[in-house]
């Protein structure tokens, strides 16, 4: 048995290699090798397709959500901070109308934390996110000592009120801004993922394309056959394919318009510069030091700000108005605390009515939270085209590749009987 086994071994090797040189084993050998090459080209672009299918779901449903959340998180931190300078600066007890705006600030940068941590898989996310929540309780607690300061005329409170803001701008903004940031660059990444060519299966179907070519030029060689239909056959099936791939992405390219998503990640930006800006504005009167560093703070992120503006709504627009009457009531502030007015200074910084600073502010705020929603909506609506034109395409593609198999297998069949 030992001594046979080798033997038997050897010889069906011998005949493998004496019929792999003849008509038929050649004959064999092009079909089987290309029915499989248009199963595996089936199952990579249907699985090439499906993932773009599936990124398109997590924009929806994930990355897009994450990134809105992220700026509201930081837009509802950095009204807060505002808020509470202007509750100190108010006197005794604030208004309720003061009250509640920090009230609710603190409120949505609490439900957009908790928006913003969902789905938080990467360690350098979870991380921003645990300082944020370890240090908010911090800064709340110092704003109530300042207010609980600031009601018995005490002027420590404001020493507690720095401290909180600083808290603030140097800690948690930072580390706010920093995850908005991750969130924006993961939308960018899984747009890109929808609307990239999908190199792998675009290679395997031109080098299927390719085989069938080849392919045809062997059988022709061995059958003296100019045409084989199956393999024909299977060659137009696979151009469809590649075609109706190609056309998948283009139509998604064009779907998904990119200046839609820059324009949502420069209005975050500018609502985060405004936002940058008021607290200067408002902290650099708790203070009651010489303002001319504090101002020049203000000055260029009000300037940023206008360049931003500029390429993002008319100048008769309602936020770039609020903007101009913005910066003229400021103007007015820091004339009037350059004077030793400082009543009118605090007066005209947060006064909600007329040209009052915090009317104005409040305005811009507005007024740019909503071009933010629009630009949010035309982003979705975009991604959502896109899924559109996708969602065909893996079962197409697959049956398309599937058919070309057995096209190949129909017509080199014939042709192998001929010989056996």
């Amino acid at each position: 048995m030992r001594s046979r086994l080798p033997a038997t071994m050897r010889n069906a090797a011998q005949w493998t290699r004496r019929f792999v040189r003849t008509a038929p084993g050649v004959i064999g050998a092009v079909g089987a090798a290309l029915a499989l090459l248009a199963l595996i080209a089936g199952l990579v672009t249907e699985n090439a397709q499906s993932a773009k299918i599936t990124r398109h779901d997590t924009v929806l449903a994930h990355t897009e959500p994450l990134a809105n959340a992220s700026q509201r998180l930081y837009v509802a931190l950095s009204t807060a901070d505002a808020a509470a300078s202007t509750a100190y600066l108010s006197g005794g007890v604030e208004s309720h109308d003061v009250r509640t705006r920090y009230e609710n600030a603190l409120t949505d940068a609490a439900a957009a934390l908790a928006e913003a941590t969902t789905g938080a898989s990467d360690t350098e996310t979870r991380a921003i996110l645990g300082r944020i929540a370890a240090e908010l309780p911090s800064y709340t607690g110092d704003v109530e000592a300042a207010r609980a300061n600031n009601r018995q005329g005490l002027p420590v409170g404001s020493a507690y009120l720095r401290q909180a803001s600083a808290l603030m701008q140097g800690s948690i903004l930072q580390d706010a801004k920093e995850l908005q940031k991750i969130r924006v660059t993961q939308l960018h990444d899984d747009q890109d993922a929808i609307t990239g060519l999908p190199w792998w299966s675009t290679g395997i179907l031109v080098l299927l394309l390719a085989g069938c070519g080849y392919g045809s030029w062997i059988l022709m060689r061995r059958t003296n056959r100019w045409v084989n239909a199956g393999v024909v056959t299977a060659a137009g099936l696979t151009l469809v394919a590649l075609l109706w791939t190609v056309a998948t992405t283009i139509a998604a390219s064009a779907a998904i318009d990119t200046g839609a998503t820059a324009r949502f990640e420069k209005l975050a930006q500018a609502r985060i510069l405004a936002q940058q800006a008021r607290n200067e504005e408002t902290l650099q009167l708790v203070t009651r030091t010489d303002i001319e560093a504090s101002n020049k703070r203000f000055l260029d992120d009000a300037t940023l700000l206008r360049a931003d503006l500029t390429g993002l709504v008319s100048t008769d627009s309602p936020a770039f108005t609020a903007y101009s009457s913005w910066q003229d009531g400021h103007t007015l502030e820091v004339a009037a605390y350059k004077s030793n007015d400082y009543s009118g200074a605090v007066t005209q910084s947060v006064k909600t009515d007329g040209k009052g600073s915090a009317a104005q502010f409040s305005a811009l705020d507005t007024a740019l939270k909503a071009e933010l929603e629009r630009t949010r909506q035309e982003v979705r609506d975009d991604v959502n085209t896109a899924g559109n034109a996708l969602t065909l395409s893996p079962w197409g593609t697959l049956i398309l590749l599937l058919a070309a198999a057995v096209a190949i297998v129909v017509g080199v069949w014939p042709r192998l009987k001929e010989f056996l």
